[in-house]
């Protein structure tokens, strides 16, 4: 959880800010399945060879958890390859907001301006982390869009009923106890579901983004966190079927992040340092109740 809100009076305002950030998904049990498959565990070495010899996919999802910064790495890797293969249609990015995009600067654009085109906040997500791989499309003369849900709509959305019926019974509450544990079950349970809403529509509109930037021969590589891209409860789920894409999940670290039946490659990289975020919140906030599911 890259942000966190206040549980009393700003509420509201507060989970906006917090909803710039993605949901991750409860840790799944470990598996090791044969190297060059789907389901396989490769390092980012050989994630490179298998992207060599895989056909592409219309989409390719890279999630990431992103504090991990060889995660990163392994997305500019990803994207560099593409480009020296002429393969790459675009990038879209849960990192910027929809509407947000470089198509019509040139490949010469300095980062200053690049940023500026983007919105980006380096607040919630460091330049230095993803600038990289931006700017390599960019000099490529690739366009580079956001994908994510603009902030100013995040509230019409908290109300909005409609996305309760998108997902299968069992994935909807896969989803909303998500959103319980990745913010260490003190949100209120009344709050579960509009912020469920939100994480649906983050992942639609990202998908909607990736669709249209589709390119036969070419695939749109999609950067977000880990639980946006899971095939039964994220954006996979808003994708055309007739548009090809394959899921691949970086790891840092040996725990499992998501089922097998959840993505297609894990990308193991090293561990990074435990971080207790839910520590800190509740020693900034100890009157907070937390709220079990």
């Amino acid at each position: 959880m890259r942000s966190h809100f206040l549980l009393r009076g700003s509420l509201t305002a507060a989970l906006a800010l917090l909803l710039s950030a993605c949901n991750t998904m409860p840790p799944a049990a470990p598996d090791t399945p044969a190297q060059n498959t789907p389901s396989a565990t490769h390092s980012p070495a050989q994630w490179q060879a298998q992207l060599r010899a895989m056909p592409l996919p219309s989409v390719l999802l890279l999630g990431e958890q992103h504090d991990a910064a060889a995660h990163q790495r392994w997305q500019l890797a990803t994207v560099q390859q593409l480009i020296a293969r002429e393969q790459l249609a675009a990038v879209v990015l849960e990192m910027a907001e929809q509407g947000r995009s470089t198509a019509g600067l040139p490949p010469s654009a300095s980062e200053a301006t690049v940023r500026k085109t983007l919105h980006w906040d380096d607040k919630g997500w460091p330049w230095k982390a993803y600038g990289p791989s931006v700017m390599a499309a960019v000099r490529a003369g690739i366009t580079v869009a956001g994908g994510n849900l603009p902030r100013d709509k995040m509230r019409d959305v908290m109300q909005q009923a409609d996305w309760d019926s998108h997902l299968n019974a069992s994935a909807w509450e896969q989803q909303r106890q998500a959103i319980r544990t990745g913010h260490c079950d003190l949100l209120p349970e009344s709050q579960i579901t509009p912020m469920a809403r939100i994480q649906l529509a983050k992942d639609a509109l990202m998908a909607h983004t990736a669709q249209a930037a589709i390119q036969p021969g070419k695939t749109v590589v999609l950067i977000a966190g880990r639980g946006h891209v899971l095939r039964n409860v994220g954006i996979p789920t808003w994708l055309a079927p007739s548009s090809s894409h394959v899921i691949a999940i970086a790891q840092a670290g040996s725990t499992a992040q998501a089922e097998a039946t959840e993505r297609d490659f894990v990308i193991q990289t090293p561990a990074v340092p435990d971080k207790d975020h839910c520590a800190k919140l509740r020693a900034q906030w100890p009157s907070a109740t937390p709220q079990n599911p």
